[in-house]
Parts: structure tokens; C-alpha cells; sequence
């Protein structure tokens, strides 16, 4: 009985998976984005909680009686179990109530939003050098064999060389020898914003440009060297019209990837760049939470990272789907 009825529930479930393709589409690109951001808030909120140091004792001193301690404690909530003090974050922070930063004594969100708009600033510059450079090099190298050597040659100089490395070069090169940038600072207003932030913008793309150079250069190349393409030009069609039709259009899809998850990781990138150019935006504001143990704000901005991470490589996966029909007929 249970051998027949195998196969006609195959076929049943398959049906229903065809007839309600919305379904599969909310679970691809909600459900499991979300879950994905729940699941990493928790996994972060419990490694901070179960982290070695007492914020305790940092906020009070170490003279504090253990009367005070024990009272701080009970006001931070310190003492409720782990589930429920994640509870009280969660629906918190979906109200938009990140919490109490222990070191600024004021809510979290009203330290991250100004320094969030600098941050956003600083990616948004970065990502564009990103895409010029990565593409119009990896264009090149994947189009001209003559220059294919010294494109990968740059490329790969820029991702062996660290950003702090190539900080400090910017610093001492362009903002003290010759003068041209700032050393440090966002700046006042828009126009001197995108001034102070042009050598970190550099400094946070270089490594991630290279890393973009490569894969495109290397997807283009790999397609022009496709047995369709080289049937193509030996019956005489215009290699301008190969390479728009066949070579790009092939190439979009790692081209596409790499630009998103390059994209996706400048947050986390800014961790290390803003403090060494004196930015006060998310990253400084990150570390300078770990130094002093403020777990509300560390948790905060490192939810964030995550979450602005899983909705680019959402948006991404979304737009793979649309360039390759073979991807929605997969799911």
C-alpha cells in the first residue's frame, strides 16, 4: 500500500509546487532572508552575552559595593535568562528600539543614524570607484590579450595589498606630502564630505576592485573563447555583435555575483578604514563599543552588517533569476 502510494503523492506535491509558484517565490526571498537575520541575531546576541568582561563593573568602577553591582544588574536585566533577554531585544528592536548604549547613556538608534548617513556616504563612493575600475579593467584584460598580463598583475597586486596598508600610503602620499586630501575627518556639508571621504573611498575599494577586476576579466575571457563565439567569427558575423549578444550577455551572471557580494562586504570593510582616517560612522563607532563593552551597541551594528548583507545577496539572487530563465525553471 505504501509502495503505491509513493508515486502518485510525487506527482501531487510537484503539482502544487507548479500551481503556486508566489509561494515559492515569498520563500526564497522573504522568508528565508528573514529567518537567515533572526537566526544570526540570536547566534551574535548570545556570543556577546556569553562573552568574558562585566559591563557591570565597567560602567560602576571597580570600587562599586556589590549592592550597586547587584542593582545594575537587575536594571540592565543581566540577570533574566538568555531567551528572555533576547526576547526583550527582538521586540524591541522590531519597534525600533535598539536599547541603551551603557558608554553614551542614550538610545542606540540616536547614535547610529547620524553616523549611519557618513558610513552610507563613504560605501556609496566606495561602490562606485568599485564598479568603474573593476569593470573597465576586467573589460580590458578579458577583451585584449595584449594587456591581459598587466591587468592581472594590478589586480592581483590590489588584493595581496592589505586596506591598512594601503591607508596608511594614501595618508602619508596624498594627505600629508603633497596636500591634496584631509588626514582625517567626515567634514561639514556635502561638497566637503565628498572631499574627506575621497582617500578612505579609495582605500576601502582597492582590494574589492581588484577582486571584481579578476572575475571579470576572467568571465569575459572564458566566453570569448566559447566554441559557439569562435563559430561565430569564423563565419564572418561582427565581433562587435558577438560580444554584445553572446560574450556580455554570458559573462553578466559571475559579473553580477561578484558585484554584489563585493558591494555587500564595504560595510563591514568600513570597520577597519574609518577609524584609521578619524571617520565617526559605524565602524569607528564599532569598535570603540568593543573597547568599552557596550553590548547594545555591538550587537546593534553587528545585526545590521548582517542584515545589509542578506538583503543585497537577496536583491542579487533576484536578479540572477531574471538574467537566467534556467534558475526559475530550478526552483
Amino acid at each position: 500500500m505504501s509502495v503505491s502510494a509513493s508515486p502518485a503523492g510525487a506527482p501531487a506535491r510537484a503539482r502544487t509546487a507548479r500551481s503556486h509558484p508566489a509561494l515559492s517565490l515569498v520563500s526564497t526571498h522573504v522568508v528565508g532572508p528573514v529567518a537567515t537575520v533572526l537566526a544570526a541575531s540570536f547566534l551574535l546576541f548570545s556570543a556577546l552575552a556569553l562573552a568574558p568582561g562585566d559591563p557591570v563593573a565597567r560602567l560602576l568602577g571597580p570600587h562599586a559595593s556589590d549592592a550597586a553591582r547587584s542593582a545594575m544588574r537587575t536594571r540592565l536585566g543581566l540577570d533574566d535568562p538568555l531567551p528572555e533577554r533576547y526576547w526583550h531585544w527582538l521586540t524591541g528592536a522590531l519597534r525600533g528600539d535598539l536599547g541603551t548604549s551603557l558608554t553614551y547613556r542614550q538610545p542606540v538608534s540616536e547614535l547610529l543614524a547620524p553616523r549611519l548617513l557618513t558610513t552610507l556616504l563613504l560605501i556609496g563612493m566606495a561602490a562606485l570607484l568599485i564598479l568603474v575600475v573593476g569593470l573597465l579593467l576586467g573589460g580590458i584584460g578579458g577583451t585584449s590579450p595584449r594587456w591581459r598580463p598587466l591587468v592581472n598583475a594590478l589586480s592581483g597586486l590590489g588584493i595581496a595589498v592589505p586596506s591598512f596598508v594601503a591607508t596608511s600610503v594614501l595618508i602619508g602620499f596624498f594627505a600629508v606630502n603633497l596636500g591634496w586630501f584631509p588626514t582625517g575627518g567626515a567634514g561639514e556639508g556635502f561638497t566637503d564630505r565628498l572631499w574627506h571621504l575621497t582617500l578612505p573611498a579609495v582605500a576601502l575599494s582597492i582590494g574589492y576592485a581588484a577582486y571584481l577586476t579578476q572575475m571579470t576579466s576572467a568571465a569575459i575571457a572564458e566566453e570569448a573563447t566559447a566554441e559557439h563565439v569562435l563559430t561565430g567569427r569564423g563565419r564572418g558575423l561582427p565581433r562587435s555583435w558577438l560580444f554584445r549578444r553572446h560574450i556580455l550577455r554570458n559573462a553578466s551572471l559571475p559579473v553580477l555575483t561578484a558585484s554584489g557580494l563585493t558591494v555587500a562586504g564595504l560595510m563591514a570593510g568600513a570597520v577597519v578604514v574609518e577609524p584609521a582616517f578619524g571617520i565617526d560612522g559605524i565602524g569607528s563607532l564599532l569598535i570603540k563599543s568593543v573597547s568599552a563593552k557596550d553590548y547594545p551597541v555591538v550587537t546593534a551594528i553587528s545585526v545590521l552588517i548582517v542584515a545589509v548583507f542578506v538583503v543585497v545577496t537577496t536583491v542579487l539572487d533576484a536578479g540572477q533569476s531574471l538574467l537566467d530563465p534556467r534558475l526559475r525553471k530550478g526552483r
